[in-house]
């Protein structure tokens, strides 16, 4: 996701905090140098890192989801002196599970059948692996017909960068000492593969998952509902 993906819930939390959006490289408006290296979650975090160290505004609290989490994990592994706290909502991290062998085997195939051309039948895949149930219809009208070339080239960059995120294994003994680790879980997550990855994250760390309204996008779906959360956390934090 690009930054517009936050804009909404960014804007209920500017009312009170300096906030700060980021595309991730490689996405809408940053470009890359070198288009054919791999994006990975420590490359991502050294960008975040990089980035608060440019803006000098001190200690964060820094939120991702799914790919974003995964990102930040990387980032309070490598950078834990920047950081107040981490909040790090539904990260797939799907080397934490018992079947990972399978769901990497899943990952795999769903992304050679996009570099094969069937985009449709990639994201129907993906969506299958995931667990989110999408009326029918639904893939065709989003990622069929006539597309936006920027979100075509986006696409294609997030599926190249997908087997590195998922495969990323966390160091736990750095994350039990960053500091003010959350791990949020969707509300409506309940039995998709996110939801799996969140709660093997917990447990291995010890921690108890917290809940947030919607599901595994809820921060972008209904930002309403979500900022009291996050606030909340914020001012605990």
């Amino acid at each position: 996701m690009d930054a517009d993906s936050f804009a909404a819930l960014a804007d209920l939390l500017a009312t009170d905090h300096t906030v700060l959006t980021t595309d991730p490289r490689g996405i809408r408006r940053s470009p890359l140098d070198d288009p054919a290296q791999d994006s990975t979650p420590e490359l991502r975090a050294d960008d975040l890192s990089r980035l608060l160290t440019h803006v000098d505004a001190g200690t964060a609290t820094v939120f991702g989801s799914s790919g974003g989490a995964v990102t930040s994990l990387a980032h309070a592994q490598s950078h834990p002196e920047q950081l107040r706290a981490v909040i790090a909502h539904e990260p797939p991290l799907l080397d934490l599970l018992a079947d990972r062998d399978k769901q990497h085997a899943k990952t795999d195939d769903l992304i050679a059948t996009y570099l094969g051309g069937d985009a449709i039948g990639a994201w129907a895949k993906f969506m299958a692996q995931a667990g989110i149930a999408l009326p029918e219809g639904a893939l065709e009208m989003m990622f069929g017909g006539e597309r936006d070339p920027r979100h075509v080239a986006d696409e294609r960059h997030w599926f190249h960068e997908l087997q590195g995120t998922t495969r990323w294994r966390p160091d736990l003994d750095r994350l039990r000492s960053a500091p003010g680790l959350v791990i949020g879980i969707g509300e409506e997550s309940a039995g998709q593969l996110c939801d799996r990855t969140s709660r093997a994250l917990g447990l291995a760390l010890g921690l108890d998952p917290v809940p947030f309204p919607g599901v595994h996008a809820g921060f972008a779906e209904d930002p309403d509902r979500f900022a009291p959360s996050l606030r909340a956390l914020l001012t605990r934090t």
